[in-house]
């Protein structure tokens, strides 16, 4: 008898919804295997946001650890004259400048030449600067007057060269204009061989601006820069020369602590820790009412983390007039939050910022508040570290539950195959016993036709 390709056509019964079920059964084994394998990954991603926290926490207490943030100064300038940057060297004071020349590029032109793309014959052009000179090589078939111009700029020499149109009856002029300000960036040309770059047939080259050094004058000390750029006339302070002004109306340049920049930076900090705090509480809460829990609740790795940093975050540093957090102004409050005493701090970044510097950097023998900070933090965030070895467990316990996977997986599906060899078996069975059945049920009905039974 042929086989039955389709599982209760012999037997009539329903047997591909019955080994349906048995599969689903049997898959309910897969079921503890995935939630133990999203607990882990829902562990991985709460060890992530953890690190983005401490991270962004150690990226503003690093801030600190830097004796210039408690030097920071601001400046301000009563006209336009010039502008003003300071540095962390710069010293408080008030400054009255004036500007009598402002530093200017030497230029020389040509007197010009009808076609700009007319050979004007080979020779040799040597460009003098700074005690330096630049030759420039001009060549049969390549000395138009744009051919000299690219030939000049291509040397990346300490000047360059352009063209320009004056609208007269031989308009096209080379320009030499120097790269930098002042007298030493004066040039001076010789130009020899046949090369006739003026329409007179002259090889002069005329000055436009002369090269000039800027002159000012810092509460009452003449000053003389070659740039426009002026760098420590005012000891930490860069001024940018933008015009001139009268010697008798100086304009005023004030530098003054930036006390703002300080308490800001601090601010960072405290705002920097409530944010991580917050982040830590909500993957340690617990929810009486919904029962629902924070994915690091009572994780040892997490516990450690919240530890060490309490250790840190009130402790003393054992010397010094500021020892704590609190001696600065930073309190803790009842949640384990900071809060900024704003009137304990302003009070000492006015009087003692370097006291704040040190309390934060320490000294050359003695470690500071975020120096202990950074060596806690580094346990945590570095490779090897506390967060690193936490998830790389994670990660191996996973590995071993998709190995798991795969073997009950490949049970489930040896056993449902044996289920369907069964079931087929069955349905053939039943089906023979079916169609003999019939047949004998024929033959005795035919039998009692011929003896005349009913």
């Amino acid at each position: 008898m042929a086989s039955i390709s389709s599982l209760g056509i012999g037997s009539g019964m329903d047997l591909n919804g019955l080994l349906g079920q048995l599969e689903s059964a049997e898959r309910q084994k897969l079921t503890p295997i995935t939630a133990q394998k999203s607990s882990y990954n829902a562990k991985i991603s709460a060890f992530g946001k953890l690190e983005s926290a401490l991270d962004k926490f150690q990226q503003a207490a690093a801030k600190l650890n830097n004796a210039d943030a408690f030097r920071a100064v601001k400046s301000s300038v009563t006209g336009d004259a010039f502008t003003a940057a300071a540095d962390t060297t710069a010293v408080a004071g008030t400054y009255k400048i004036s500007v009598s020349q402002l530093a200017q590029a030497h230029s020389l032109a040509s007197t010009g030449v009808a076609d700009k793309t007319a050979e004007l014959g080979a020779g040799t052009m040597s460009i003098t600067m700074g005690g330096e000179t630049m030759d420039v090589s001009i060549v049969d078939g390549e000395s138009s007057l744009e051919d000299i111009r690219d030939a000049i700029n291509t040397k990346e020499g300490g000047a360059t060269a352009s063209i320009i149109n004056d609208g007269g009856a031989t308009p096209y002029r080379l320009v030499l204009t120097s790269k930098s300000t002042g007298t030493d960036s004066a040039m001076s040309v010789a130009i020899s061989g046949n090369t006739q770059l003026n329409a007179d047939g002259s090889n002069t080259l005329v000055e436009t601006v002369a090269a000039q050094d800027a002159k000012l004058s810092v509460n009452g000390i003449g000053v003389t820069s070659q740039s426009n750029s002026v760098k420590e006339a005012v000891q930490g302070v860069t001024l940018n020369l933008t015009k001139t002004i009268d010697a008798a109306t100086p304009e005023t340049l004030t530098i003054s602590q930036d006390s703002e920049a300080i308490t800001k930076n601090i601010q960072s900090f405290v705002d920097a820790y409530n944010s991580l705090k917050t982040t830590m509480d909500s993957l340690t809460s617990y929810n009486a009412e919904t029962g629902s829990a924070g994915q690091l609740l009572g994780d040892n790795t997490m516990r450690s983390v919240e530890t060490r940093l309490r250790s840190v975050m009130t402790g003393s540093l054992g010397e010094g007039s500021l020892q704590m957090l609190s001696d600065i102004g930073v309190e803790l409050k009842l949640d384990g939050k900071l809060e900024v005493n704003t009137e304990k701090l302003d009070e000492l970044v006015a009087n003692s910022p370097e006291g704040l510097s040190r309390f934060f950097g320490g000294s050359e023998t003695v470690d500071g508040f975020s120096d202990k900070l950074e060596a806690t933090l580094k346990t945590m965030l570095d490779d090897k570290g506390m967060l690193d070895n936490a998830t790389s467990g994670l990660k191996d316990r996973i590995s071993s539950l998709d190995d798991r996977y795969d073997r009950v997986e490949s049970s489930i599906n040896s056993t449902i195959e044996r289920y369907r060899k069964q079931f087929a078996d069955m349905d053939m069975l039943v089906s023979q016993m079916n169609s003999t059945m019939s047949y004998l049920s024929q033959q005795f009905e035919a039998m009692n036709a011929q003896l005349g039974k009913s």
